[in-house]
């Protein structure tokens, strides 16, 4: 794997970087949740609820192939 100017391969770095935006986001969406329920736009929340969702299933993904690249470079796969 490259290795980048972190000393991560690119594609961990990757990975680390798509899940934490994912999570921040979600947490991010939270706060628009509750503007929409307060704005009395149950519509809009439910929306916003769903790309939370999205988000931490996102995250939940990029966390399994961390683990497998992390699990393979324990073992010295190459797959």
């Amino acid at each position: 794997m490259t290795t980048g100017e972190t000393g991560f391969s690119d594609v961990m770095f990757d990975l680390i970087s798509v899940r934490y935006h994912s999570l921040k986001a979600g947490h991010d969406y939270g706060q628009h949740v509750r503007d929409a329920r307060n704005a009395g736009d149950e519509d809009v929340a439910t929306f916003f609820e769903q790309v939370m969702d999205e988000d931490s299933r996102r995250a939940a993904r990029c966390h399994e192939l961390l683990r497998e690249l992390t699990d393979d470079e324990d073992t010295g796969s190459t797959s």
